[in-house]
């Protein structure tokens, strides 16, 4: 895989990564697994109200009337 970044991108991520005192990729990685976690939580959570709404899909419409 190559990662293609803007001039800008690769000085912001060299900056965040001296500041951190990792290299880019380690912060590029921990940056992709922060975001594959959250995007599994989000079809976790969007799941269970999906699931909620059909199970209660009569008290809400009747709570909306």
């Amino acid at each position: 895989m190559t990662l293609r970044l803007s001039d800008q991108q690769t000085e912001a991520l060299r900056k965040r990564a001296d500041a951190e005192g990792r290299s880019m990729q380690q912060v590029v990685l921990r940056a992709i697994d922060d975001y594959l976690e959250r995007a599994s939580e989000d079809e976790i959570t969007e799941d269970l109200a999906r699931k909620g709404a059909e199970r209660f899909s009569d008290l809400l419409r009747r709570l909306g009337e």
